[in-house]
């Protein structure tokens, strides 16, 4: 097959056997188009004849494929693309969780669509993570990325903290709530909506703060420039340790008087889909928007 890709990596959602089927078949459909395929040394576990020289780690696996396949929900492809974003490799994924916002490849006839993509006919976009940095005393203590969302809560379930919100080192506001969303268009449709926030479409060069449960009905999601850098400033008056969340996969300890900077990183997500594809019918399947009236 004429394609812009030659190596594809697959990876998977562990322990999963209707994931495992699914990878069984895409390693039997690409190898048989004649490709080069290497799979996630995790994922391989699931496998049946696969050579030991082509399981490999997932960084390995994003330095040496043109193309990964990602096989699950969209936690699964959360984890990788966290990895994946720092290489220049095209992201893919195979629905095979609940709502599936990154991963429009249907598990039952993938094929169709698959092949159409290897054929270098598909639609790519550029998504922009968040490096999210925890600073106590000016010292930088623990760092990490986030596709979706960075969320400032505290280690109990339903505790105010105290914070100070800055943008550009320009103060925004101070605020006693159960925490802070600050997502990205990705995670916009994730804990952000789920908390009140807006749906930003992907192409929006934009990230929103969206205060959970905050002590004043005034308190509202603000959006704001992506390009700008947010700056939360933990009270020394709060009592107990923090969190800063990342993608609800990563945890960085944050102590009361830390700070926690959260900016645009430099490595941007190749993510494809099918030619066919529309962000606006995903929203309304996964919402369950109304169709046309006429």
């Amino acid at each position: 097959m004429d394609s812009p890709f030659r190596t594809i990596g697959l990876i998977g959602k562990p322990n999963h056997p209707d994931a495992a089927a699914t990878l069984q078949r895409l390693h039997t459909f690409l190898l048989a188009l004649g490709f080069t395929v290497i799979v996630e040394k995790r994922t391989g576990s699931q496998l049946i004849d696969i050579p030991k020289n082509k399981l490999v780690k997932l960084v390995d696996l994003g330095e040496q494929a043109d193309l990964a396949i990602v096989v699950g929900g969209d936690g699964n492809m959360l984890g990788a693309a966290r990895v994946l974003a720092r290489f220049n490799i095209a992201v893919i994924g195979v629905n095979r969780g609940n709502l599936g916002f990154l991963t429009d490849l249907n598990p039952e006839g993938f094929e169709a669509s698959l092949e159409q993509v290897l054929s270098g006919e598909y639609v790519e976009e550029k998504r922009f993570l968040l490096e999210v940095e925890v600073y106590r005393h000016n010292e930088l203590k623990s760092a990490n990325s986030a596709v979706n969302e960075a969320v400032l809560h505290a280690d109990k379930v339903a505790h105010m903290i105290e914070f100070e919100a800055f943008i550009n080192n320009d103060f925004v506001f101070s605020q006693r709530s159960d925490g802070l969303i600050v997502s990205t268009p990705t995670g916009s449709t994730a804990y952000s909506l789920s908390g009140g926030g807006p749906i930003l479409t992907p192409e929006l060069n934009a990230i929103a703060l969206v205060p959970m449960f905050p002590h004043t009905l005034s308190s509202r999601p603000l959006v704001v420039d992506a390009d700008n850098e947010v700056r939360l400033k933990l009270s020394l008056e709060n009592t107990d340790s923090l969190q800063v969340s990342c993608d609800s996969h990563v945890v960085l300890a944050v102590l009361p008087g830390d700070e926690v900077v959260i900016k645009k990183a430099d490595k941007k997500l190749r993510l494809i889909h099918p030619k066919n594809y529309s962000y606006y019918n995903v929203l309304r399947q996964k919402l369950n928007w109304g169709s046309r009236l006429y």
